[in-house]
């Protein structure tokens, strides 16, 4: 019974099309009319253009640091004279002071850091025995290459005072930013000809 149902309905369907597709001619041709009407292809319908979505000829850069990872922007190079050298992007400044470790990420021409972290925060103080250790300096790179890491900046300048280098502090700082995945150093800046 269901078989005789869904038969009926094809059947009914096919003449609705021979219908639609015209009254003139034999049966063949009207069969042919309508295996034809079904085998058409959809129209294509053109795009229209809204005003609404046209592409602007000027283009504005919103990510100011796009150019910076891609080495392009202009770095400020200062005078000859001044230590530390101001070609950089960011730059990474670490000191000791007798009972506290810091470190602060600047960027180019701003007094202000980016980035700090120090044995000051309390939730460094508590976990550390002593604020100007080895540790301290370890775990204060740590917390840094993480923080970096989140706000994006994955290379940087790190220029120490070279009386300084050899210490052990200053050493385990560099390394726990290293393992951080900080690069301490900056691309060559790329110039582009006209």
């Amino acid at each position: 019974m269901a078989v005789l149902g869904d038969l009926s309905r094809t059947v009914r369907l096919l003449l609705g099309q021979i219908q639609r597709c015209g009254q003139s001619g034999s049966a063949i041709n009207q069969y042919q009319k309508s295996v034809r009407c079904m085998s058409l292809a959809a129209p294509k319908l053109q795009p229209t253009v809204d005003d609404n979505e046209a592409v602007n000829p000027t283009f504005v850069n919103r990510n100011p640091r796009n150019l910076e990872q891609m080495a392009l922007a202009v770095k400020d190079r200062g005078w000859r004279t001044t230590w530390p050298s101001q070609t950089f992007y960011h730059r990474l400044v670490f000191s000791r002071s007798q009972h506290y470790v810091t470190a602060e990420v600047f960027a180019n021409g701003d007094a202000v850091p980016v980035l700090s972290c120090s044995t000051k925060e309390w939730a460094l103080k508590r976990e550390l025995g002593s604020t100007r250790c080895v540790a301290a300096s370890q775990a204060v790179g740590e917390v840094l290459a993480q923080r970096c890491h989140q706000a994006g900046i994955t290379r940087m300048v790190y220029r120490h005072i070279p009386w300084q280098y050899r210490s052990d502090a200053v050493q385990s700082f560099r390394t726990a930013m290293k393992e951080g995945g900080v690069t301490l150093s900056e691309p060559r800046q790329k110039f582009i000809g006209n």
